[in-house]
């Protein structure tokens, strides 16, 4: 199957998860066909796209003029108003969990590391699209570095950010962890990322919906279960509105 059809195939199955997860009530039996339904798309993706199978990426004359911020457009605290205003010298994203190797990265060792630029959509699940060209280094390479051990079954991401006084969290499981376009973004368009596009680091992670890219990275956690952490759905607006966990496009 053509990539754009497929993508766009796959971005209306996802819209229509979240919507209908929106709108059902908390049954026991309503949570079940959302849950079974859930697992139905994330096999079609997978069997449709491969486990590997790689996101469209684009030519640098296709991005977008613009890139619209969305959910959080920054992260109102005096710390990180200072770090802001300074570059963000002292920012540190750690990686821990269930690793041999507790690992902390400032954004100077971030940038140091092997590279990764892709140039892709952003779909948005309120229905708006953008492309861009993020930088980062992959997120495997973080997570072989500190040596995830076998127990671990989900990658958890750890947010600055805060919304309706909820703290902004992320997940995905392995495969998508070790997807070569899973990148720790801290570029968009040769620069820096903007306040309201998640600096200094964003998740990308190109195979899924715009809301499990998460920003404002502070940590990063191999775990066993997401139920103990937040309402136990696997992210913010999954708790927060029942979105589906897994948003494959």
């Amino acid at each position: 199957m053509n990539d754009i059809p497929r993508r766009s195939l796959l971005a209306g199955i996802a819209a229509l998860g979240v919507g209908a997860c929106a709108k059902i009530n908390d049954s026991e039996t309503t949570k079940a066909l959302v849950d079974a339904a859930e697992g139905w798309h994330r096999a079609a993706h997978r069997t449709l796209a491969g486990r590997q199978g790689l996101a469209p990426e684009y030519a640098p004359e296709d991005r977008s003029p613009s890139f619209k911020g969305n959910g959080s457009l920054t992260v109102d605290t005096p710390e990180y108003r200072d770090q802001l205003a300074r570059g963000f010298p002292d920012w540190v994203l750690r990686v821990g969990g269930l690793v041999e190797r507790p690992l902390a990265f400032t954004l100077a060792d971030l940038r140091a590391l092997p590279q990764r630029s892709q140039i892709t959509r952003h779909d948005c699940v309120e229905g708006w699209s953008a492309i861009g060209e993020w930088t980062g280094p992959q997120l495997s390479g973080l997570l072989d570095a500190a040596k995830v051990r076998e127990t671990a079954n989900f990658i958890v991401f750890r947010c600055a950010d805060r919304l309706y006084g909820r703290d902004y969290y992320e997940s995905i499981d392995m495969v998508e962890a070790f997807h070569p376009q899973t990148i720790i973004a801290h570029a968009l368009n040769g620069e820096p990322i903007p306040e309201k596009n998640g600096a200094p680091l964003r998740m990308r992670i190109e195979r899924q919906l715009g809301y499990k890219h998460a920003k404002y990275l502070t940590a990063i956690e191999a775990v066993a279960s997401l139920d103990d952490i937040g309402s136990g759905k696997g992210g913010f607006w999954e708790d927060l509105a029942g979105y589906q966990w897994y948003a494959g496009i």
